[in-house]
């Protein structure tokens, strides 16, 4: 199922004999090992010697182990050095802050800095909503994790999340001009994570919660959203949710079915699968079947915690009991944001004709996709190297663009429908096919169009915004 990508890409410096046939040798060993060759540079050349790096993707750490022990096995070759270009592009970190005005001389740092900043801190001191337009504020975007649930890591720690996070906030920069900082916080306690965002509020104009571990994250949402006057969106929950529901409406015009007579079976109820199931509620299904690794839920079902609770008193019209495999048969629409490889071909065959499979798990899906395509008209994943990527990013950037252009203060479903209606509608009627049904993270019409959505969700209901900030955008 996998392929060679460019999460596990190296470059190796070889040095090797000059003769007509090193390219050759050394390309063919490279695929022999099951290698994907990126680039071949000479780097130097003699009569005696030639060194060249040589790029190429794997499937894993120790795929590039073998791959290099491979090359470095070649007559007269010697592997002299391997670089990781991962790491490499994580040195010294992704992200940093660069100043926006200039600062060449005394007049530049006299209103820069002091002695002139003190009449804007004055400015700010009578009028505190002067912060917005005299600050970094309004463009400003706080990352929040404590490292629990860490894409499909599990409970890594603040430290090992930082990576993640910057990556976060470099996405937030290159779609949607949002200038966001990862604030990893050292402590699981849903008490000091509320207050200590509370205590940083003022710097941000928006708190994006990322990677906290069900059920402390709903909590931490709903207490800091009652606190503070700046949105606060997790992003785990809202955003997976907008784009499913995004690439939900596509697949249901591909295969020419009506929401409202579609069973959807969803399995895991953690925060994504959470807000997955909130947001198809909106839009009245047929039922939506939950599935958690207990199996199907149920009311009445022992040991629920009150969010699974509240997911049983809402779906399983018929109070279905069983397995996963039990669920999905006879279902139209399977959506997997759980764990990998719960389920093969044949389970699949037992979905109604023009199944729909969303298998997002991440990096390895609920099913095989290549399994999944033998038996559901579409299918899509998490992972670049399949057709129909659900990923957060087409949500994101354009969602917090559209909640600080337009100064909202709080989040309602209302806007996060909008914004999957815009994602979807991104892809035109003759573009939209069982390959196409969400478009690309790279396509520059997503952002504006979620954040445009988003503005004018929250003007038709009519909550509060800053004037100053409508349509303004940020450059």
């Amino acid at each position: 199922m996998a392929v060679p990508g460019p999460g596990y890409s190296i470059t190796m410096r070889i040095a090797a004999p000059p003769s007509a046939s090193a390219a050759g040798d050394l390309t063919g060993e490279v695929g022999r090992a099951g290698g994907v060759i990126t680039a071949f540079d000479v780097v130097e050349s003699t009569a005696g010697l030639m060194v060249v790096d040589l790029s190429c993707n794997a499937l894993s750490a120790e795929h590039a182990d073998e791959i290099t022990a491979a090359v470095n096995a070649l007559d007269g070759v010697e592997v002299r050095k391997v670089s990781d270009r991962t790491f490499l592009v994580h040195l010294g970190g992704k992200i940093e802050v660069t100043s926006k005005v200039p600062l060449r001389n005394r007049d530049d740092l006299s209103r820069a800095y002091t002695p002139g900043v003190a009449r804007v801190c004055l400015a700010i001191a009578a009028n505190p909503a002067d912060a917005r337009r005299l600050t970094i504020k309004r463009n400003t975007v706080a990352v929040v994790t404590d490292g629990t649930a860490v894409l499909g890591l599990g409970n890594i720690g603040p430290a090992a999340a930082l990576p993640v996070m910057e990556g976060k906030a470099a996405l937030f920069k290159r779609f949607a001009n949002v200038d966001a900082w990862p604030v990893c916080l050292d402590t699981t306690d849903v008490d000091e994570i509320v207050r200590t965002v509370e205590l940083i509020a003022p710097v941000y104009g928006g708190i994006n919660l990322e990677d906290i571990a069900a059920p402390r994250c709903f909590e931490i949402e709903a207490r800091l959203r009652a606190k503070l006057d700046i949105p606060v969106f997790h992003d785990d929950q809202h955003g997976t949710a907008i784009c499913v529901v995004a690439a939900l409406r596509n697949a249901l015009r591909v295969v020419d079915k009506d929401i409202a007579d579609c069973k959807i079976v969803i399995s895991g109820v953690g925060a994504a699968g959470n807000a997955i199931i909130r947001l198809i509620l909106l839009q009245a299904p047929k039922d939506i079947v939950a599935v958690d690794i207990n199996g199907i839920v149920y009311r009445g079902r022992q040991g629920m915690d009150p969010n699974l609770a509240d997911v049983a008193e809402k779906t399983n019209a018929h109070n279905q009991q069983g397995t996963l495999k039990e669920a999905i048969a006879g279902a139209d629409v399977f959506i997997g944001v759980s764990a990998p490889n719960l389920l093969v071909g044949a389970d699949i065959a037992t979905m109604n004709d023009k199944a729909v499979v969303f298998a997002l798990a991440n990096p390895d899906p609920e099913i095989d996709p290549l399994e999944a395509q033998k038996h559901a008209a579409v299918v899509a994943t998490g992972r670049s190297d399949f057709p129909n990527q659900i990923n957060n990013v087409l949500a994101f950037p354009g969602v917090f663009r559209g909640l600080l252009d337009a100064g909202v203060h709080r989040i309602t479903d209302e806007m996060l429908l909008a914004a999957a209606t815009a994602i979807a509608d991104v892809v035109l009627p003759e573009q939209l096919n069982a390959s196409f049904i969400v478009p690309s993270v790279f396509d520059a019409s997503v952002s504006p169009a979620v954040a445009q959505a988003i503005g004018a969700a929250a003007a038709q209901a009519r909550i509060s915004v800053a004037p100053e900030a409508v349509g303004a955008g940020v450059s």
